[in-house]
């Protein structure tokens, strides 16, 4: 049987090299850095973080959804609902959580200074998904854990969950055109490229828009939702000014701005 670890590892690996791929013959945006730089600085920002997160959180989510399950642990093990009902419902809160906690790593000045190395980024691609500080990394996987905890969430969802988690941030950051009917009909269950993008722009009411990664429905529901910048897809400016110096792109400066 396949392990948990090695389908996520499995599933984020296989969406990153076909969006990888996808962008680079239907490219949305003309690049403004070198790709093999930035690829490599955000690649191996994804290692450092997932090593230091296992080294100081020796369980992972799936492990103790399971634990609480056999415990009886959580809301939904002390309540008789359905399976197929605790499984849905997992999914959409942990998804939900995540919206949230996007918010506040914006809305808190402190959270702010950590998540800025995500928006930093002069350019928007696929390996933009996966560029996130450890920092960030580490308390994500915190909350994470105890959102498994108190809701006692079915280990199938926290997996389905982490997988769909790291498959859109992907595809959603993917530097990919796709025809305007095919967006607007994705739209209506997935975040795409083209709403995502929209929360990259170096205009911070538009940045502070736009905050889901797997469904849409939350901008939505919470008024947070952008359709199109004002400048347009091509025309539009990614990142921060503060930190647009080419030496931002060096993995050294990128793990330095929270300091900054």
């Amino acid at each position: 049987m396949v392990s948990e670890s090695a389908l996520r590892v499995g599933t984020f690996i296989g969406m990153l090299l076909i969006m990888g791929v996808a962008e680079t013959l239907w490219p949305r945006r003309i690049l403004t850095t070198s790709k093999q730089h930035r690829w490599f600085s955000n690649l191996s920002m994804v290692v450092i973080a997932t090593t230091l997160v296992r080294l100081l959180i020796p369980i992972a989510p799936a492990a103790l959804a399971l634990y609480c399950q056999d415990k009886g642990f959580g809301l939904l093990n002390l309540l008789a609902f359905p399976a197929w009902f605790n499984f849905i419902f997992s999914v959409l809160i942990l998804d939900m959580l995540i919206y949230w906690q996007h918010v506040f790593f914006h809305q808190m000045p402190l959270l702010w200074r950590i998540h800025r190395m995500h928006h930093a980024d002069v350019d928007i691609d696929a390996s933009t998904g996966i560029r996130f500080h450890p920092i960030e990394i580490f308390l994500s996987m915190l909350i994470k854990l105890c959102a498994v905890a108190i809701l006692g969430a079915p280990a199938a969802a926290v997996v389905t969950f982490e997988i769909l988690l790291n498959g859109c941030a992907t595809f959603n950051h993917a530097n990919v055109r796709l025809p305007i009917k095919l967006d607007k009909l994705l739209r209506l269950l997935m975040v795409t490229p083209d709403m995502h993008r929209v929360h990259h722009s170096t205009d911070m009411s538009e940045a502070n828009m736009n905050y889901g990664f797997n469904f849409p429905w939350w901008d939505r529901m919470f008024r947070t939702y952008k359709a199109q910048p004002d400048r347009g897809h091509e025309d539009m400016f990614i990142g921060l000014n503060i930190f647009r110096e080419p030496k931002f792109i060096r993995l050294t400066q990128m793990l330095s701005i929270p300091f900054i």
